[in-house]
């Protein structure tokens, strides 16, 4: 009973890993494309939202901030 459970534990990680890898994103986004619509929470600090004219806020899209230029730095932690 112990090695059947061992197999189908087994059977579901590489089923997981290559279903990740199937619906993984394999090419890089192009250069000049456009950034995905998403939401972001309002900094907590009333400074930061004045600063990026987000004040009065819950949450808000990359395109409200008032700015000519926006740097977005994405991490990847895993």
């Amino acid at each position: 009973m112990a090695t059947i459970l061992k197999f189908l534990a087994a059977l579901l990680g590489l089923l997981l890993v290559f279903a990740g890898i199937a619906w993984a994103d394999s090419v890089p986004p192009a250069v000049g494309g456009k950034l995905p619509d998403f939401t972001l929470p309002v900094p907590k600090s009333e400074a930061h939202q004045k600063y990026l004219g987000l004040a009065g806020k819950e949450s808000f899209k990359i395109y409200e901030i008032s700015a000519d230029v926006v740097i977005i730095e994405i991490f990847s932690m895993y």
